[in-house]
C-alpha cells in the first residue's frame, strides 16, 4: 500500500490539535482522527489556566517552570482573545504548610524564571493590606499573602479548535468523531491505520509513515488496537471542579489557596460570569470518559470554600454544574498523586513499532512547545526535510487582526457592544465572518447570540451534534442555565444545516441530555 500520509495523529484535545497544527504548517501530509469532538474531554475539564506551575517549584521541576512560563508569554501574544492576564492571590494562615517566607521566595523563583514577560511582578500583602483588598476573606489567622499574574484561558475549546482550524487550513485531514480502530505494524514498523470515518460510517484505511498517539488518558487503549503486545503506560488522576455563581464576598481576582484538611492546593477562579472551584487529584483507573465528580470532591471544595470566604455559606444549591477530567499522567503505582511528574515524555515504540510515538503526560501551556518537540521526532525517523517550525511566531486563526475585527463589528448595524465582545471573545477576529450574516437575527432577548453562528459551527467549524454547538462552539453550554433556552432554536437551525429529520433532532436532544447529566451535581447520601 503507498504512503497516504507523513503523520498520522490519533486524538484532537489540545496536544493532537497542537502536533497537527505544526506539522501541516511544516508543509507534511496530515491526517488527525479524533473518537468523539475536538477538544471534548481532559482539555475541556481542566482549571482553564496558563501558568507556569507554581508549586511545580515544591518538586524542583526548574526545566518544567521555565519552559511553562515562557510558553504562556506566547499564548498570550498568538491567542490574545482567547489567553488573558489572570491576577492570582494566595492567602497564607497560622499554621500553613507554606509559609510566608517560603511564599515569597517561590514568587522571587517565579519572576526570575519569568525573565521579560509582559505581565507584572508579584507583590506581598500584609494582613491589614489583604482584609482592605479582599474583605469577604475570613480574618482569623490571616497573616498576609501574595499576588502575583498567570493567564487564563476562558474557552480552552476554542483553543484547541483553533488548532484544528489552521491545521486544515494548512491542508490537513481532520476528522472528528471517527474513532481509530486498528494500528497495523508490518516488519516492526507502522504501516497502516483504521479507523471508522463518521462521514461514511465505514472502516477506512490509511497509509502512515508516522502515528503521533495523542489520546490523553486513552492512550494505552489506542496501544491495545495495535497488532502487537504493548506495555502500560498511562495512571491517570481525576480532577474534578463545581462552578457556582457569584455570591457574597467573592473576590474579583482568582485565589490560589492551601486546603486545611489535605494541605494541597486549589483554586476559586473568576469565569465566565462565575466561580470555578477546584481541582481535585485522585488515582482514577476506569473509562476516562466516564469521571464525574464524587460527592465527595463536591463536600470536600465547598467545604475549603467556605473556610476561606465567610461572608456566605455555599451549599449544593449554589452550584450550577460539576465537571471532571482524567489527567494523562505515567503510571506510578505508589506515592501521592501530586507528586506525578507533570513532565511530557514522547515515548518511541523502538522495539515494538518504528515509527509510533505516544505522547504521555502533557500541560495545557505547553502545548505548542510538546507539539514543536513531536514534530521533530517525526521528521527525522521520516528522514525528510520540512520547512520551520511556524508556530512559535505564528498568530492562531482568530488571533490577528483584533483591533481591525473590533472596528468592523462596530460597524455592524443592530450589533450592541456585550455581543460585538462575546464574539470577539469567542471567535476573535473571525467573528467578523458571523456578522457579515448578523441581518438573520438574534437567537436571544438580550441579543448577544447571532443565529449565524450555528451555520458558521457546522459549515466552517467541523460542528457534527448538537452537543459539538452548544458546549465546544457558541460556548453557550457552559453559561449559567446551559444554553437551555435557546436549545430548541439551535436544534432547528442545525437540522436545516445537517438535513436532520425529527427523528434525528430527537436523537440529538437525548444526547444533550446525558451529556449534560454527566456534568449534574452528585447526590448526597
Amino acid at each position: 500500500m503507498a504512503t497516504d500520509y507523513d503523520i498520522a495523529i490519533v486524538g484532537g484535545g489540545i496536544n493532537g490539535a497542537g502536533i497537527a497544527c505544526d506539522a501541516a504548517e511544516r508543509g507534511l501530509r496530515v491526517i488527525l482522527l479524533e473518537k468523539d469532538d475536538f477538544g471534548w474531554a481532559t482539555s475541556a475539564w481542566s482549571s482553564r489556566l496558563i501558568h507556569g506551575g507554581l508549586r511545580y517549584l515544591e518538586y524542583a521541576e526548574i526545566p518544567l517552570v521555565f519552559e511553562s512560563l515562557h510558553e504562556r508569554e506566547r499564548l498570550l501574544e498568538l491567542a490574545p482573545h482567547l489567553v488573558r492576564d489572570l491576577c492570582l492571590t494566595i492567602p497564607v494562615y497560622e499554621g500553613s504548610r507554606r509559609g510566608l517566607t517560603l511564599i515569597r521566595l517561590g514568587m522571587i523563583a517565579y519572576d526570575l524564571l519569568s525573565v521579560g514577560k509582559q505581565l507584572p511582578r508579584h507583590r506581598m500583602l500584609d494582613r491589614d493590606e489583604m482584609i482592605a483588598r479582599y474583605p469577604g476573606l475570613r480574618t482569623e489567622g490571616l497573616k498576609g499573602g501574595a499576588e502575583y499574574h498567570d493567564a487564563q484561558v476562558a474557552f480552552i475549546e476554542r483553543l484547541v479548535l483553533e488548532n484544528v482550524i489552521a491545521a486544515k487550513e494548512a491542508g490537513a485531514d481532520v476528522r472528528n468523531h471517527s474513532p481509530v480502530i486498528g494500528i497495523n505494524v508490518r516488519r516492526g514498523a507502522v504501516h497502516t491505520l483504521e479507523f471508522v470515518d463518521f462521514a461514511t460510517g465505514e472502516e477506512t484505511e490509511v497509509g502512515a509513515r508516522v502515528i503521533i498517539n495523542a489520546a490523553g488518558p486513552w492512550v494505552d487503549r489506542v496501544l491495545a488496537t495495535v497488532n502487537r503486545q504493548m506495555p502500560r503506560f498511562m495512571g491517570g488522576t481525576r480532577g474534578s471542579h463545581i462552578i457556582v455563581g457569584p455570591f457574597e464576598g467573592a473576590p474579583d481576582s482568582a485565589f490560589y489557596i492551601e486546603a486545611e484538611s489535605d494541605g494541597r492546593p486549589f483554586f476559586v477562579i473568576p469565569w465566565n460570569g462565575q466561580y470555578l472551584i477546584g481541582t481535585t487529584d485522585i488515582r482514577h483507573d476506569g473509562d476516562p470518559g466516564e469521571a464525574r465528580a464524587s460527592r465527595e470532591e463536591v463536600d470536600y471544595l465547598l467545604a475549603e470554600a467556605n473556610r476561606v470566604f465567610t461572608k456566605v455559606t455555599l451549599t449544593d444549591d449554589d452550584i450550577h454544574y460539576t465537571y471532571a477530567g482524567i489527567r494523562p499522567l505515567p503510571w506510578q503505582e505508589e506515592g501521592p498523586e501530586s507528586a506525578i511528574t507533570r513532565k511530557h515524555i514522547i515515548h518511541r515504540h523502538r522495539d515494538e513499532a518504528r515509527g509510533l510515538l505516544s505522547v504521555i503526560g502533557g500541560k495545557l501551556t505547553t502545548y505548542r512547545s510538546l507539539a514543536e518537540e513531536a514534530v521533530d521526532k517525526a521528521v527525522r525517523h521520516i528522514g525528510c526535510r520540512t520547512g520551520r517550525c511556524h508556530t512559535r511566531t505564528a498568530a492562531l486563526p482568530g488571533g490577528a487582526g483584533l483591533d481591525e475585527a473590533r472596528r468592523r463589528l462596530q460597524n455592524v448595524n443592530g450589533l450592541s457592544a456585550p455581543c460585538t465582545e462575546r464574539l470577539l471573545s469567542i471567535y476573535g477576529s473571525r467573528a467578523t465572518r458571523i456578522a457579515a450574516h448578523a441581518d438573520k437575527g438574534f437567537l436571544d432577548n438580550a441579543k448577544t447570540v447571532l443565529a449565524a453562528e450555528v451555520s458558521h459551527a457546522v459549515r466552517e467549524e467541523f460542528a457534527v451534534t448538537l452537543t459539538d454547538i452548544l458546549f465546544r462552539r457558541t460556548m453557550l453550554g457552559l453559561g449559567p442555565d446551559q444554553g437551555a433556552p435557546l436549545i430548541d432554536d439551535i436544534a432547528s437551525l442545525a437540522a436545516v444545516e445537517l438535513g436532520w429529520d425529527r427523528g434525528e433532532i430527537s436523537r440529538q436532544l437525548g444526547q444533550l441530555r446525558d451529556f449534560k447529566r454527566g456534568m449534574q451535581l452528585p447526590r448526597a447520601d
